[in-house]
Order: C-alpha cells, then sequence, then structure tokens
C-alpha cells in the first residue's frame, strides 16, 4: 500500500491566501456559502490558487459481488450486479445520463464480479475473485485478497493520473454491499446497527431486521479492531478497491468525489490505511440511506447536495461535479472589489442608532 505513505499534506499558505482572495470578490461576505469553502479545499488540494476547472473527469464505478447476498439481505438476486454492469457500459443506465451531463466519462472496475469479466473499452479488469464469502461463516476475504483489492484500487489512480484526468468522482455497484457497507461503518464508528443500517434496495420490514441483526452480530467480533481487520472481516472487493482509489488519487493530489453510503465506508477505510487522504475528499451528496449522514460526520466532509438520493453507481458524486467547477471558476474568474475599482461596504456600528 504504497500510496499511504506518500500523500502530501495541504499547504495552509495556500488555503489562507485562497481564504482572503474569496473574501475580497465582488459579493458579500460569505454569500456563497459552502462553494467558498469548497474553493478553498480545491486550491489546497492542488497547492496553488488557480487549480483549473477539472475539465478532464471520470466517474469510476466499482463492482463486485458479496457473499452476504446469499443470506437474505437484499431485494434483489447477485445476477443483478453483473446485469447493471452491462447497462453501465452501454450507456443506458442512470449513470451514464448523469456522466453525459456533467461531461464526464465512465468506467467500470471489475474488483469481483461473479460472471465473466466483459471486454469493453471502458471496463477495467481488477478482479480478485468472483466476490467474497458470507461474513456469516468467516472472514469475507483473505489477507492476500484483501491486498490485492487496495492495491487494485492504487493502480486504478495510477491509470487515471497517467491519462490526465483531474478530478475523478467514485461510486459502485454490488449486490449486498450495503450489508458489507453498513457493518464496517458500524464497526468504525462504534455506533449502533440500528443506526447504520438502512433499507439498501428497498427491503422490508422483516428482511430490514434480519440485516440489522447480520450486522449486529458482525460489529459485536469486531469491536475495537483496525480498519485492516474490518475490512477483511466484512468488506467487499470493491469497498476495499475503493479505499485503495481514493488513497492512490490523494498521492497525486487529484481531487476525489465521493458518492453515497458504500463509498463513504471505503472512505473510512482510507482514512485509517491512509492518512491525510481525506484532505482530497469531496463529498458529493448525502444520500437517504439511513446511515449516510452519521459516516459524512465520522469523515468530517460537508455534502454538497441533499437530493434524497439512494441509487449508488455515483450519481450523487456525478451530479455534484458541475458544482466543483462553478466554485472552481468562482475564484478563478470573478475580480475582487479593488481589481474593478469598486467600492466596498461600510461595516455598520451596532451602537450607531442610524444603521438600526
Amino acid at each position: 500500500m504504497s500510496a499511504s505513505r506518500s500523500i502530501p499534506g495541504i499547504d495552509p499558505a495556500v488555503t489562507a491566501a485562497a481564504r482572503k482572495r474569496i473574501d475580497a470578490l465582488t459579493k458579500p461576505l460569505g454569500s456563497l456559502g459552502s462553494l467558498e469553502r469548497l474553493a478553498v479545499r480545491l486550491c489546497g488540494m492542488r497547492g496553488t490558487l488557480t487549480p483549473g476547472l477539472f475539465e478532464r473527469r471520470a466517474i469510476v464505478v466499482a463492482a463486485a459481488d458479496h457473499g452476504i447476498a446469499r443470506d437474505g439481505v437484499s431485494a434483489y438476486p447477485r445476477e443483478v450486479t453483473a446485469q447493471m454492469v452491462l447497462g453501465f457500459l452501454g450507456g443506458n443506465a442512470a449513470i451514464s445520463a448523469f456522466a453525459r451531463a456533467a461531461r464526464a466519462d465512465v468506467f467500470v472496475a471489475d474488483f469481483g464480479v461473479d460472471a465473466p469479466f466483459v471486454e469493453h473499452p471502458q471496463s477495467i479488469d481488477v478482479r480478485v475473485g468472483p466476490g467474497t464469502r458470507s461474513f456469516l461463516t468467516g472472514d469475507a476475504m483473505t489477507p492476500d485478497e484483501f491486498a490485492r483489492a487496495f492495491t487494485g484500487g492504487e493502480k486504478l489512480a495510477e491509470r487515471f493520473a497517467a491519462a490526465g484526468y483531474e478530478i475523478v468522482a467514485l461510486g459502485e455497484m454490488g449486490i449486498g454491499n450495503t450489508t458489507s457497507a453498513a457493518a464496517i461503518i458500524t464497526a468504525l464508528t462504534s455506533r449502533k446497527a440500528s443506526d447504520i443500517v438502512g433499507s439498501g434496495t428497498g427491503i422490508d420490514a422483516a428482511r430490514l431486521a434480519h440485516k440489522i441483526a447480520v450486522v449486529e452480530r458482525a460489529a459485536a467480533l469486531l469491536v475495537g479492531a483496525d480498519a485492516h481487520r474490518v475490512a477483511r472481516a466484512v468488506g467487499g472487493f470493491e469497498i476495499v478497491g475503493l479505499a485503495g482509489t481514493i488513497a492512490g488519487l490523494a498521492a497525486r493530489r487529484i481531487p476525489v468525489v465521493l458518492d453515497g453510503f458504500i463509498v463513504s465506508a471505503a472512505a473510512l477505510l482510507a482514512r485509517d490505511l491512509a492518512p491525510g487522504c481525506l484532505d482530497y475528499c469531496i463529498a458529493g451528496h448525502r444520500s437517504a440511506e439511513l446511515g449516510h449522514r452519521l459516516a459524512l460526520d465520522a469523515l468530517g466532509l460537508e455534502p454538497l447536495l441533499d437530493l434524497d438520493l439512494r441509487l449508488g453507481e455515483a450519481s450523487g458524486a456525478a451530479l455534484a461535479l458541475p458544482l466543483v467547477e462553478a466554485s472552481a471558476r468562482m475564484l478563478q474568474e470573478m475580480k475582487t472589489f479593488e481589481e474593478l475599482g469598486v467600492a466596498t461596504a461600510e461595516v455598520a456600528d451596532p451602537n450607531d442608532a442610524h444603521s438600526r
């Protein structure tokens, strides 16, 4: 896991200079809210006051199957994972439409779909195996499988950096992966499973109760465990792979836009496996999945959007990409009051009766 040892720190002088310039732009102080904070972070990530417009955009949907899906936690069979991958590559899924709107290229990274690898210009083979094992009967993956998944994610980051992509949005696909993600988040935040587990693909009350019990049982065996142990015990190949991708992109100062619940679980793993990587992460949105708010709180990330989404596929991350561009344009294309020779607003004295 080489990237975890080489993530550059954020230069506080750059972020301070970015904040100073934004405060001097021709607008009321702080009036662009989250976009101002995002612009400061983008400057810190890139180490410059001119971070660019992030016009080379990649969206990566990491896909894999999960053994836990055979234990009644999902409304859909495992076969849907492979069917959805075909939809992504065919350009007819939700993420395909959103990517076109965001001017981004979509890639599918196959970390372990239980079907033959699909040869396609936008399909990337990082397969570890045909899916994990059920964590009700033992660890979901071996130490070797964990290492291969994480390293596969780092190699993805290297690939996208070499291709000149300036920003990467991360999503996922894998029937059963909300259960793995919930177990990871529960274990790493020490919250109750009932606070984290949601309906995922739309399960009924009885199946939800079963899903909560499955996560409770797994988390009880992981009290005090570190990220390595948690990932091997309950993680999916694509979740570990996404953690490696986050670490690898951060090591190259490439901003990472996170999608929803499952990608946040990967970010929690990356936080501990590659310290410093969260400085390069942007939360695209807050999903409707129950535990996503708590996961974002644990990550310390402010979501850009809240659209009641719970699809996955990088859908929320893709929709956030134009906001990243808008934030960068605001910083680099607006002028300051001084540059335009415009008078600045006077700050009223609260003790002055005429200002009341």
